[in-house]
């Protein structure tokens, strides 16, 4: 007898075939919408990041600024430095750092201490938004009612660079941070732009982990430049936090060389080698590389939410 024969399968094809295809179809969709939904979540956090007060950091600026020159003779010149001049600063997570250039006042032939307690001293009684201010070993912080806070490094300028408060000594230090600028852009340069905001997203990470294991943020972006300078996997943040938290925790024990001149080495606050301190940053590393592996094992948005400290 005839009949269609388009409700029969071909001899060749045998069911368990079918079953697996379908298996595996439905896994790749799980999979893609996954990637989707943690590029997603990735891209809104770095837009939180972005939406910094520009104009009111500027005022905040241009308030002190006149403050420190209402009782001098000449004028000063501010420049933001550090994260804002490297594009890798992080809202609520990165202090704001501004050189102050003294070159046009009396304060030029000053010694940095007594650059920072003039600082110190003006800057309390003439700036009223300030919820306190402190003098460190480098720079004036000033933290603002608002939660805003900048660190004030007294700068004179010389014919090759820039010169600061030399570590551990009341005397001025040649620096040169244009330098590791410039090597940073590169590096970005060289990854379609995803390295600046993966630091970001780096950063603000390390800002969940408990104070003692915490990196600071110059320390963060060297240790980033030195994982992705030979980098040659995919250029998305993802990934690329993926092969930061897997590395980090072998480099992170080894003192990084400090190409500005500030100071011998980018993390001397982590002591030698191998020492115990960066042992616990190693942990910290490790234990959220380990995280992100399982997020991707289980397909779990939450545990990147959770990762990044939004849960």
């Amino acid at each position: 007898m005839g009949g269609s024969k388009g409700g029969f399968l071909p001899s060749s094809v045998k069911p368990d075939d079918i079953k697996k295809e379908l298996k595996d179809s439905i896994s790749d969709t799980k999979n893609a919408e996954y990637e989707t939904a943690v590029s997603s979540l990735l891209s809104d956090q770095l837009v939180q990041y972005n939406n910094r007060d520009i104009k009111g950091i500027q005022k905040k600026l241009d308030a002190i600024k006149k403050a420190l020159e209402g009782n001098i003779e000449g004028t000063l010149n501010t420049i933001f430095g550090g994260s804002v001049k490297k594009h890798t600063y992080v809202d609520g997570i990165s202090d704001i750092d501004a050189l102050v250039i003294l070159n046009d006042s009396e304060l030029a032939n000053k010694n940095p201490d007594q650059v920072k307690n003039y600082f110190l001293k003006v800057l309390k009684d003439k700036i009223k938004d300030i919820k306190n201010i402190k003098k460190g070993d480098l720079a004036v912080t000033i933290n603002f009612k608002d939660n805003t806070s900048i660190q004030l490094l007294p700068a004179v300028k010389t014919a090759s660079g820039l010169q600061i408060q030399s570590e551990g000594a009341n005397k001025w230090s040649e620096i040169n941070p244009q330098n590791f600028a410039n090597k940073l852009n590169r590096v970005n340069s060289t990854l379609e732009g995803k390295l600046v905001p993966t630091i970001k997203l780096i950063k603000n990470i390390n800002a969940q982990f408990p104070e003692k294991r915490q990196m600071v943020g110059y320390h963060i972006e060297s240790l980033a430049i030195e994982i992705f300078k030979s980098y040659a996997g995919e250029h998305t943040t993802k990934t690329m936090l993926e092969h930061f938290f897997e590395q980090a925790q072998s480099t992170v024990l080894s003192p990084i060389k400090d190409k500005t001149g500030q100071s011998v080495h980018v993390d001397e606050y982590l002591g030698a080698k191998n020492s115990e301190l960066r042992k616990g940053v190693s942990y910290q590393l490790d234990f959220i590389s380990r995280k992100i592996k399982s997020a991707n094992n289980v397909l779990s948005v939450d545990l990147w939410k959770d990762i990044l400290g939004e849960l």
